[in-house]
């Protein structure tokens, strides 16, 4: 059975190709014209498809998707594999609900802290029980390097790199030490006051930004560039499911 899952962030259109149980590709997708997804249906063939957006897309993609399978788009009405334990959980994205399926997919019974890497950063918290407690949001670090520059007169636009000294020597060295190690500290301050108050603690690092911490940051860590993903195969085959 094959299963495709569709990610739409507020920075790109990704897409995950799943074969039974098994993510074997992933791409980027173009745009969400009617074109590009009857083609997408037609490359790949699926037996069902889901959709996560925090964007507002084009609607007819719906229709194209749910005629050439079985389809859902993740909302208010979904059925989870965890229970929410917040005020207004209507206002929970649907990425952030992805992230805590496949956190209670693969880690039952543990306290999980899924930080999601992206625009903004993300603190997801579910508990050994499967509730999902809330957590946090802060800026990402593309909206850090940009809050800098479009708030000041004479701040570049600079970019982060993996290579960088502490002590900055020049202005594009000091902002990118102050955000990626400003960064680092953050997640490491979060981690510990979790880790403080749950016992069986695991950490997620996921989302594009990771890979700028994943080697830094190692206590109880995982990092998974594909956890959003997981999490929405998860939601599919529960809300998706074959009529005999």
């Amino acid at each position: 059975m094959r299963t495709i899952c569709f990610d739409f962030g507020n920075s790109r259109l990704k897409a995950a190709i799943f074969e039974d149980h098994k993510m074997i590709e992933e791409c980027i997708v173009d745009n969400d014209e009617n074109s590009t997804f009857e083609a997408l249906v037609k490359k790949y063939n699926p037996h069902k498809s889901i959709l996560s957006s925090v964007i507002h897309h084009n609607e007819e993609i719906e229709t194209i998707l749910s005629k050439n399978a079985r389809f859902h788009k993740l909302g208010k009405d979904s059925k989870l594999n965890f229970t929410i334990s917040v005020s207004k959980p209507e206002t929970i994205g649907p990425d952030r609900i992805s992230l805590i399926a496949a956190a209670v997919d693969q880690f039952p019974e543990f306290n999980t802290l899924v930080i999601g890497m992206g625009t903004c950063i993300t603190y997801n918290f579910v508990n050994q029980y499967g509730q999902f407690l809330g957590g946090a949001i802060s800026p990402g670090m593309d909206m850090r390097f940009k809050s800098m520059h479009e708030y000041t007169a004479k701040l570049p636009l600079v970019k982060p790199t993996h290579h960088f000294p502490l002590i900055g020597y020049d202005t594009k060295t000091n902002l990118q030490s102050g955000v990626i190690v400003g960064m680092k500290g953050e997640i490491a301050g979060f981690i510990e006051e979790y880790q403080n108050k749950y016992n069986r603690f695991n950490v997620v690092l996921t989302g594009g930004d990771s890979s700028y911490f994943a080697s830094q940051i190692k206590k109880n860590t995982f990092a998974d560039s594909n956890f959003l993903f997981k999490g929405l195969y998860v939601l599919s085959e529960l809300n998706n499911q074959t009529i005999e």
